[in-house]
């Protein structure tokens, strides 16, 4: 059966065929002129089409109509869950509209419609089942399993579904190119404006304009480009084994200052990069050892340096570089590549700030103290949750310095042995009561009393960026081995970090290790204050006692909910048992419930925080972070983002050489401190290589 389907006016838009036995829409090359001649029927089972301009003919082969399509109605049967089986109802096809309505009977027409569906996306399909039935499957996932009196019927319900469906799905498209080509003229527009004067291309409501009509027109197409893919998996029945519907890649291709490699760093306006000779690169790099070096605890002193980021600053000032960053980027697009303007940068490096995950070293060792395996697993959860407050350096979202391929962070925390004892959350941690850390007059007193964690990282990769880092106790005989590589993508007013990779703990005294993930984070409101929260389920597991705990991190709700929210609860796999429960926010107050009903509280905002200790910049190695950052950091700290943009430049310009030259050269790149083992890094010397692990009976 032949259909043309013509636009207002006259013009042809396409004439579609029908196959009887399938049901299913055919694009032909060429159109039919409408029958004008044709009057006006009904169609078995008492469904009646009405139409201004044409209808179906009873001799016709074909129905033929314009624009104006025909509103279709009619009894059909509808199966319903609610009453269990079919139940007669009054459908109606609104064409001009794109709905699918239907009524209890056709007395109620004139009142509100118990159901409708949106054709636009959807998918008819006739059943296998029988002659009758046929489904059909809206773009939201709603679904009417409907039944016809005959075979005949059904065709002519099936054929008007999907000619109205074809109709109002390629409008979509056609509004959507519309919408692009306006919105490619603003962009023009405004891009065409002076630079300065009075209204320039940089006056910051037209880039905020630009930047979110840009992530408008991104969300828009990447939704239409997935109800495309689900259009298309139910005309095929299901997509390949394997397909996923992902984001799409970027349409507008980033100038090559935005790019990594590129020979231009992040803003046009700023001046070029300060060249560095390659032979000068390669000529340091090599003067530089890259084995292991043996830290002495006794050049580590007492961090005195307090980076604290409690103010915009900069970032007020340069709101406009922001925006025009964010118009050129894409949804889910890979942030990896992209260079950031310098004045959102911490005044640290990604390193340091794993290290700053080890600022309740009591809470870390105190987790060998557990008397058994259950009570160790809740003590690991315990240091676990208040390991991240001191992770972010203020309420403002910044992010760290990018570690440069070889980079390391050493540092060390001195605990006197009596405060590890009653250092575990109890009574005495509840909500209010604060605790002095212990003063480096203390701890020089206490001498061999003291207990030493000592840390280290290193950026084993570049591309991908893989941070490990390692961390002992050798008197408690535990450590903590790690990994991770950093994945940030554009999310239109977001950047979310995952966190891919995994750590393992080691109690050598008990012969136990417990795995655990890390969740994500995002930097929330980038165009005003930006924010940071945790998202995502983690879990700890333990194979030798058989103790798990699953962690979530809640991201904010769009409306109400509170914020840095984090559920949890640990268990004993083999009895299916719950041992202990978690609820409170990972910045604020957490709340500990456990199996003997006793309910336990800590503030973290007045927890004890034991500042670490390093080497002074003078006994460092030019690649650590303190000193390999320095000039950076030092310009920051002045405000003076030109100078700290000119350093950075620097750096990663000296990176980009020397990778080069080993890649000319065939030279792989040797690491430090760590491993490759598998899918991971280890370090060198791990306490468990040292130390025979025991096997205590329990």
């Amino acid at each position: 059966m032949d259909f043309e389907v013509k636009m207002q006016g006259g013009e042809p838009l396409s004439t579609m065929k029908v196959s009887e036995s399938e049901g299913r829409l055919e694009g032909l090359a060429t159109a039919v002129t409408p029958n004008k001649n044709s009057s006006n029927s009904s169609c078995g089972g008492g469904i009646s089409s009405s139409s201004s301009g044409s209808s179906r003919g009873g001799s016709a082969k074909g129905w033929q109509y314009s624009d104006h399509m025909e509103n279709v109605y009619g009894y059909l049967m509808k199966y319903t869950n609610l009453v269990t089986g079919w139940q007669y109802r009054f459908f109606v096809l609104n064409n001009e509209a794109g709905l699918l309505e239907y009524f209890v009977n056709e007395q109620s027409r004139n009142q509100k419609p118990r159901g409708t569906l949106q054709l636009a996306g959807a998918v008819i399909s006739p059943s296998d089942e029988d002659s009758h039935t046929f489904t059909v499957n809206a773009a939201s996932g709603e679904q009417y399993k409907l039944r016809a009196t005959d075979a005949k019927e059904r065709q002519h319900w099936v054929s008007r579904l999907q000619i109205c469906t074809q109709h109002h799905t390629e409008a979509i498209g056609k509004m959507m190119s519309h919408a692009e080509g306006q919105q490619r003229d603003l962009i023009r527009r405004i891009e065409c404006l002076p630079a300065s004067g009075h209204l320039s291309s940089l006056d910051q409501d037209l880039l905020m304009l630009k930047a979110t009509s840009m992530a408008t027109m991104n969300c828009l197409n990447d939704c239409f480009h997935i109800l495309q893919l689900q259009h298309a998996s139910h005309q095929k029945g299901s997509l390949p084994s394997g397909t996923t519907i992902e984001w799409l890649e970027p349409k507008i291709p980033l100038s090559n200052h935005y790019k990594n490699e590129a020979d231009q760093p992040f803003a046009a306006e700023q001046s070029k990069p300060v060249a560095v000779p390659e032979e000068q690169c390669v000529a340091e790099s090599g003067l530089l050892t890259r084995e292991p070096e043996e830290i002495n605890a006794d050049d580590e002193v007492e961090d005195t340096c307090d980076n604290k980021e409690d103010d915009l600053g900069a970032v007020e000032e340069q709101r406009s570089v922001i925006l025009h960053l964010l118009s050129q980027l894409k949804l889910g697009m890979d942030l990896t590549r992209v260079v950031l303007p310098t004045f959102i940068l911490e005044k640290r490096s990604l390193l340091e700030m794993y290290a700053d995950f080890m600022s309740h070293p009591d809470l870390f060792i105190g987790i060998t103290n557990g008397a058994t395996a259950e009570d160790r697993m809740i003590r690991f959860v315990e240091y676990y949750l208040t390991s991240f407050h001191e992770g972010r350096k203020g309420a403002i979202a910044k992010k760290p310095y990018n570690p440069i391929i070889g980079e390391t962070f050493h540092c060390s925390w001195r605990m006197p042995k009596s405060e590890v004892a009653s250092s575990v959350i109890s009574s005495s941690t509840q909500a209010g009561t604060n605790h002095a850390p212990p003063s480096e007059e203390t701890l020089s007193q206490v001498g061999s009393d003291c207990y030493t964690v000592r840390f280290v990282a290193e950026q084993v990769s570049h591309h991908p960026p893989v941070s490990g880092f390692y961390a002992e106790c050798a008197e408690r005989k535990m450590c903590v081995n790690a990994h991770v590589w950093t994945k940030s993508k554009f999310l239109g007013m977001s950047i979310g970090v995952t966190m891919v990779g995994e750590g393992v703990l080691s109690l050598l005294e008990h012969g136990e290790e417990y795995t655990f993930s890390l969740p994500c984070a995002y930097a929330r409101s980038i165009l005003t204050v930006p924010w940071v929260e945790l998202g995502g389920k983690i879990s700890v597991n333990c194979a030798k006692t058989g103790y798990s705990a699953s962690i979530t991190f809640h991201t904010k709700p769009f409306y109400g909910g509170k914020l840095h929210r984090v559920t949890g609860e640990v268990k004993h796999n083999i009895t299916n048992t719950v041992v202990c429960k978690v609820q409170g926010e990972w910045n604020s107050v957490l709340e500990f419930t456990y199996s003997n009903g006793e309910t336990k509280y800590v503030d973290l905002t007045k927890l004890a925080v034991t500042k670490k200790r390093v080497r002074p910049l003078e006994k460092q190695d030019p690649f650590e972070s303190r000193r390999l950052w320095k000039n950076v950091t030092d310009s920051l700290r002045e405000s003076e983002i030109d100078k700290a943009t000119e350093h950075k430049r620097t750096l990663e310009e000296r990176q980009r050489t020397e990778e080069r030259h080993r890649t000319e050269t065939g030279t792989p790149w040797k690491t430090k401190y760590f491993i490759k083992e598998g899918d991971g890094w280890v370090y060198h010397k791990p306490l468990w290589k040292i130390i025979p692990t025991t096997q205590p009976a329990e």
